[in-house]
């Protein structure tokens, strides 16, 4: 027999007992009357038990559950077994649930809860960043009356959620977003956003690249096309002859020119291209480079040079010279006859600048910021004529970028311009310095 049986039959068994004393002493309606007195007070006290759960069980939840005696003591105890269970499971899933929430407020994604109406349950910061989302306000308000963007709105109407909808941020100008929705539960769904501005660039900038490069080699291989075909079905003058093989010369030139510039240009910004450093002598480099502005000019221009403290460099001269001539020969290019370039070293407090500053045609304010991009060019035709691959600026950034330097552009139309390179003091060796170095010790040797 259990112990609750045990228990329950304990106060029924006393009463018996006391009507079967009383029924000996007092005879048979005594007796009756002692059990019934018995039977209604184990009655009684079993409702005031019963009436301590009702009150309980419809009390507020966090309410302790009352203490009770003989058989219900143990249905108290069961109850509160119970009780401790559901909070440790409550408070488990409440944990789980405030770490769901922590996560969902950490993406960097936005992300809105929805009800089958499409209204807003819940989103996190992110949202509110991309797409306007308060929660505070914005709580049970249809998503179309926060995101109007048609193409959203079109989005969503269609149910159609298989892929995402690009749009332009309301909040964030300039930022463009790729939206998806994901059904879940039984109508609910799962609205996300996602900021994809630097991709969308990217992709932009491989679309003007392939367009770009396919534009620059189209010229030259049509001009040299033409002059086959001419060459292959007309009888010319060895003279005639002799300028079309020129001419094809010239644009086959330019085509191998663009080439080495695109292998160039692939080769700095391949992660796998390591920094051959080394240290060398500026001067010489300075002195090939005036020499080469010469040479580039033939005598249309003064280009002079001028050298204030001479030092070592460390890095790779190869890479520098490719951006110091692209330098120099831009200010040749986009000089008129006559005028003035002039290259220039100095030390500084913060490291050593090179500069190259001319009389030359100038270049607009709004164009500067844009100079170092890859084919981009101020005037398209004046470019092409002077031989110009439009790579020049953009190897130039991407080497000083390798060289922790910075490349700084003073100019305005028909002033001039000026393009400074400025070189980090740890990759400058002063020469002096240099060479008491030496002298102390004979068996230092250059890195």
């Amino acid at each position: 027999m259990s112990p609750i049986w045990r228990r329950g039959l304990l106060a029924p068994l006393a009463v018996g007992l006391i009507a079967l004393a009383v029924w000996a002493f007092a005879g048979g309606t005594a007796a009756l009357a002692a059990l019934a007195v018995g039977a209604f007070a184990i009655v009684l006290w079993h409702l005031a038990q019963l009436n301590a759960l009702t009150r309980w069980a419809g009390g507020a939840l966090e309410e302790p559950v009352p203490e009770g005696r003989g058989t219900w003591a143990a249905a108290y105890a069961a109850l509160y077994r119970r009780v401790r269970l559901r909070s440790a499971r409550q408070r488990d899933l409440r944990l789980a649930l405030d770490r769901f929430v922590s996560g969902a407020e950490a993406l960097p994604e936005g992300v809105v809860v929805l009800d089958a109406a499409n209204r807003v349950q819940w989103a996190n910061p992110r949202a509110e960043a991309h797409l306007g989302v308060a929660l505070r306000q914005d709580a049970g308000a249809p998503i179309v009356n926060i995101v109007r963007q048609p193409a959203f709105v079109q989005y969503l109407a269609s149910g159609d959620f298989s892929e995402p909808v690009v749009i332009e941020s309301q909040r964030e100008a300039g930022t463009t977003l790729s939206i998806q929705v994901v059904p879940f539960g039984v109508e609910e769904k799962l609205l996300m956003s996602r900021d994809i501005t630097r991709l969308e660039a990217v992709a932009r900038l491989r679309r003007d690249f392939i367009a770009n490069v396919s534009h620059e080699l189209k010229t030259p291989l049509t001009v040299v096309t033409g002059f086959l075909e001419t060459l292959a079905d007309m009888r010319l003058e060895a003279k005639q002859r002799q300028r079309y093989l020129a001419l094809m010369t010239e644009q086959a030139q330019n085509m191998q020119r663009l080439i080495d510039d695109l292998l160039t240009l692939s080769s700095l910004e391949s992660e796998h291209s390591v920094l051959q450093e080394n240290e060398f002598a500026i001067v010489p480099l300075l002195l090939e480079l005036s020499s080469d502005a010469k040479a580039l000019s033939s005598g249309r221009h003064e280009v002079t040079l001028e050298i204030q403290q001479p030092a070592n460099v460390v890095g790779s001269r190869d890479e520098l010279a490719s951006a110091f001539g692209n330098l120099v020969s831009n200010a040749v290019r986009y000089t008129p006859e006559g005028g003035r370039i002039a290259l220039e070293w100095r030390a500084t407090s913060s490291g050593a600048e090179f500069s190259v500053s001319d009389t030359g045609i100038g270049i607009a304010a709004e164009h500067i910021p844009r100079l170092t991009e890859r084919f981009y060019r101020v005037d398209r035709s004046r470019s092409r004529a002077t031989g110009g691959t439009g790579l020049g600026l953009a190897i130039v950034k991407h080497v000083l970028i390798r060289h922790q330097a910075e490349l700084i552009i003073e100019s305005a139309p028909a002033q001039g311009s000026r393009f400074t390179v400025r070189l980090p003091a740890r990759r400058i060796r002063p020469v002096a310095e240099r060479s008491q170095a030496e002298s102390d010790d004979p068996t230092l040797t250059p890195r």
